[in-house]
């Protein structure tokens, strides 16, 4: 039994619309030991190991189902109870997890096992642990070789795991500020392995680590760390403190707390929860003690009154008390029968004691210090104390020792709680915890006396949210609230655009008129992300964690994110739900690899970006595979986009009140038109859009459909999208490598990226649709993990439409022969009735580009599909055909990329790249196949 493969999904994904990870589980042998054959056995130890498997409902939908499914006659397979495992193991270790499925992979044996998951790093752990587990109780003759290492202990390796999850959980009061966040319809992330965590999305962000915002004001923060100022401020504005004094050595502790006058405290000048504090010091050998005890936690230690009464925590945010809690010290009381260690771990077996913060309250723990209480009492661990009396192992009452809390919100008196807010206001905290010692909180601190021991700068909320006694608080709304006040935002719009061809342009042109309606977009593509205009990182940036730079980034308040296959696969999407989805087309592309073997399957990857839309899907009704998406959204409308004027699914749409983009014909050419509740808003001629070259590159008028189509779905004003479109061109500055034109030579140059058999079907036939007086040459290549069938099916594409045709190979060979991928392409066009004269093998890219140069004429039309965008663009911009003077760009870096371009706009500076590779005309000889490198070319 062992696993296979693991994918760790971050958001909506094929499996669910959450996080989960997906386990490939290879059960062997064991697929033949069902926990029916198991026996009950099996299935008792399982249980007695995870109690909280009772309460798993599985198929019957009931506490209890799960454990009856395992003991029935067949039982069920180990994939599934390791589904169950691992949810229950998260569940022990404080996640809210529920959701797990586990279905055959479609080999015998092997199973495809998917869990929910709050923690990437605890959730594989589960799976790793609960398969050591199932292991651990499999009979020995059946047992899978080294799956127990020797000596392990399911308790041991149990509590370690808790431990595990809990060093990367979010902390307790993090975890309720998340959830009322979440309450309020406030997306998060979460930034590092602490608490760091950005609340709302790109310019309405705000941020808070643990209980401390990004609005604290640091020299609050500072002051609350120093205690001896603290009480200097308060004692200026005539709040009760006790006196104290800073003293650096044993002596001057000793001296100090004469003077004060015993009993006093001894503690760090800048500690926090409770760390090294000792309480009631009578003598000096005692202070001496404590100072040394909160030596380990400062260089500076504070002596000060010993104040009676209850130890309180008073909660301040905002300005106003919001909770008030008692807290007591770790103790346990004594029954005249057990011994102080006996009770300790009756203590213990409370369920709501966990091992660390996963629970409401702290296992007790004997160790040194509470060692020391004891024998401060003069008693041992194996003592027995008298009925009813309270023995205390901790002096101060933090719940991460193993103190209680009880609410005492409701009957705190008036002064106290006006105390505490003139405290929290006097250090300048917006959150705020008062330590506040008083023998009865509901009355005047004026009447009964009590003080101030210290204001705390990030005061931990769980005594607060799960008090051991009393009512709840919501502590974590009000801060939400003064984050994020009722009616200011928190989200930015965002759209997630896939499909297989036309993603990359769309969401460029989508983000470009957003930017004409006065957004500052965040762009994810092919080849980085953009933040207003600026690529901030170069690379293929089309999943999760592309989204998640532009939704953390502070400029931002629009999010554009173009959303491939492969992400969806690995990772799933980057975010839990978008404004408005669109799905391009679905074409034969990545077929093969991943599991996905069929335009079906394909569509149902591309499915999901509409599934999670909530305001729009827009989708093409052009495509059947697309068309059916509509049944699979819970959007708030659809709108359909069609270059058929006379499509009758879409005419109904319309005519019931939906909304839709058609492209229609007119007098003066054709017009981009929308629809909407009855409304019919015609909206741009095509040939008024540069990258449409004059209405003739029929697949970027379909873009531009669709960026209008999601713009106007957006909320984003006509005139905008009209402006937008209208500047758009497809210049490699704006758009590489997606239908860029190069016109500085005697013959012009098409260079694009298609690499699949649509894209490439588009371009060709583009290059048909031209008005060209000499001939046309094609350089082809395509993907070398691309199957067989599918590079032939490129090379069929472009197959009659060219004069002459140059076949190469990508940089990345993806495991294939140096020249396999254009020899399959060449054969291919052979076969399709392409003459063996026509035909160029040349493997190398640069070496394919710079023959085609050499072979363009005045006149010419080359289509050159490329791979490695900024190299090859440069190459064909700095060529010099021969006898001309070398073409160059304007001063300002630019190419013009079309005829009737008398602005200049365009290309891209071509810095940072080496020279091209160097061509000669000499050692070009022509065979049968055309042109090719010599003497040493390989045939």
């Amino acid at each position: 039994m062992r696993i296979l493969d693991r994918s760790v999904y971050v958001g909506p994904s094929l499996h669910a619309r959450f996080p989960v990870i997906r386990l490939e589980l290879d059960l062997g042998e064991l697929e033949q030991w069902p926990t029916g054959r198991l026996g009950p056995a099996f299935v008792d130890a399982l249980a007695e190991a995870l109690p909280g498997l009772q309460e798993h409902g599985c198929s019957y939908r009931v506490p209890g189902g799960f454990l009856r499914r395992m003991r029935e006659d067949e039982g069920t397979w180990l994939g599934h109870v390791l589904e169950h495992v691992a949810i229950e193991l998260q569940n022990i270790a404080g996640e809210e997890v529920t959701f797990g499925k586990t279905r055959s992979a479609g080999r015998p044996g092997v199973y495809t096992v998917v869990y929910e998951y709050e923690q990437r790093d605890e959730g594989i752990a589960a799976g790793e642990l609960g398969l050591r587990l199932l292991s651990s109780l499999l009979p020995e003759n059946i047992r899978p070789a080294d799956s127990v290492p020797e000596g392990w202990s399911w308790p041991e390796a149990r509590d370690e795991f808790i431990r595990f999850a809990q060093r990367r959980a979010l902390g307790p009061s993090t975890t309720s500020l998340v959830k009322a966040a979440e309450l309020r319809g406030i997306p998060w992330l979460r930034l590092n392995d602490q608490s760091l965590v950005q609340l709302g999305h790109g310019k309405y962000q705000q941020r808070i680590q643990a209980t401390v915002t990004g609005r604290t004001p640091h020299i609050s923060v500072e002051l609350a760390s120093d205690k001896e100022e603290t009480n200097k401020i308060l004692a200026g504005l005539g709040l009760p403190v006790p006196i104290q004094e800073l003293v650096q050595s044993e002596g001057q502790a000793v001296r100090a707390a004469n003077r004060i006058g015993f009993p006093v405290v001894t503690k760090p000048y800048n500690g926090n929860h409770g760390r090294g504090i000792s309480i009631r010091l009578t003598t000096d050998a005692e202070v001496a003690q404590g100072f040394n005890v909160a030596r380990e936690h400062s260089r500076s230690v504070i002596v000060e009154t010993f104040l009676e009464g209850d130890d309180h925590r008073l909660l301040v945010v905002n300005g106003e008390l919001v909770a008030a809690t008692r807290r007591t010290p770790g103790h346990v009381v004594g029954d005249g029968e057990h011994t102080i260690a006996q009770l300790v771990d009756i203590v213990n077996q409370d369920p709501r004691r966990g091992v660390g913060h996963e629970k409401v309250l702290t296992r007790l723990e004997l160790d040194a210090q509470a060692g020391k209480m004891l024998e401060r009492v003069g008693l041992q661990q194996d003592s027995v104390p008298e009925k009813d009396r309270v023995v205390y192992l901790r002096t101060t009452a933090n719940l991460s020792t193993g103190g209680t809390a009880t609410d005492v919100t409701d009957v705190i008196h008036p002064d106290n709680r006006e105390m505490a807010e003139r405290a929290v206001r006097a250090i300048g905290l917006d959150v705020g915890g008062v330590d506040f010692l008083s023998k009865n909180i509901a009355e005047s601190y004026r009447t009964i006396g009590g003080g101030i021991c210290e204001v705390n700068a990030a005061p931990g909320f769980r005594m607060h949210v799960a008090p051991s006694e009393g009512t709840p608080r919501d502590v974590a709304h009000p801060v939400i609230d003064m984050l994020f006040p009722q009616g200011s935002p928190s989200r930015v719009p965002i759209s997630a655009i896939t499909g297989t061809n036309g993603k990359t342009t769309t969401a460029r042109m989508l983000a470009h008129i957003t930017k004409m309606g006065g957004y500052t977009p965040g762009l994810t593509t092919t080849d980085g992300v953009y933040i207003d205009g600026q690529r901030t990182v170069q690379g293929d940036m089309t999943g999760p964690v592309s989204a998640r730079m532009v939704l953390a980034d502070p400029q931002i308040d629009m999010a554009v994110l173009e959303t491939a296959r492969g992400g969806l696969l690995r990772a799933g999407m980057g975010v839990r739900e978008v404004n408005v989805g669109a799905v391009l087309n679905v074409q034969a592309d990545h077929l093969g690899l991943k599991g996905i073997d069929t335009l079906e399957q394909l569509a149902e990857v591309k499915r999901i970006v509409v599934e999670v839309a909530t305001d729009c899907a827009v989708l093409n009704a052009d495509d059947p595979l697309v068309l059916k998406m509509s049944g699979h959204t819970e959007a708030k409308s659809i709108c359909y986009v069609t270059m058929n004027p006379q499509h009758t699914l879409v005419r109904e749409h319309i005519r019931a009140g939906g909304r839709a983009c058609a492209l229609e014909a007119g007098v003066n050419g054709q017009m981009i038109t929308l629809y909407d509740r009855g409304s019919h808003i015609p909206l741009l001629w095509t040939h008024l859009i540069p990258a449409t070259l004059e209405g003739r590159a029929t697949h970027n008028v379909q873009n531009a459909m669709f960026a209008a189509a999601m713009a106007f779905s957006l909320g984003i004003k006509l005139d905008a999208i009209r402006q937008g479109l209208r500047t758009f061109d497809s210049t490699f500055f704006q758009a590489p490598g997606r239908l860029n034109v190069f016109n500085e030579h005697p013959f012009k140059v098409l260079f694009d990226y298609g690499h699949n058999a649509h894209a490439v079907a588009v371009m060709a036939d583009l290059a048909r649709r031209l008005d060209v007086n000499g001939r046309r040459i094609v350089v082809l290549a395509g993907p070398g993990d691309r199957r067989d069938e599918d590079l032939v099916a490129i090379a069929n594409a472009v197959a009659g439409k060219f004069d002459h045709y140059i076949c190469r190979r990508d940089d990345n060979l993806r495991n294939r022969a140096d020249d396999e991928v254009p020899r399959i392409q060449a054969k291919a066009l052979r076969e399709a009735g392409v003459s063996e004269e026509a035909i160029s093998v040349i493997p190398d890219e640069q070496e394919a580009i710079n023959a085609a140069l050499h072979m363009g004429r005045t006149g010419d039309l080359l289509l050159i599909f490329a791979d490695a965008l900024t190299r090859s663009w440069k190459q064909i911009t700095k060529f010099k055909p021969a006898g001309a003077p070398a073409a160059t760009a304007p001063t300002n870096g630019h190419a013009r990329t079309s005829e009737s371009d008398s602005r200049g706009a365009a290309g891209v500076p071509l810095a940072g790249e080496g020279p091209p590779a160097q061509f000669s005309l000499e050692g070009l000889i022509r065979d049968e196949r055309g042109i090719r490198l010599a003497p040493d070319a390989e045939d």
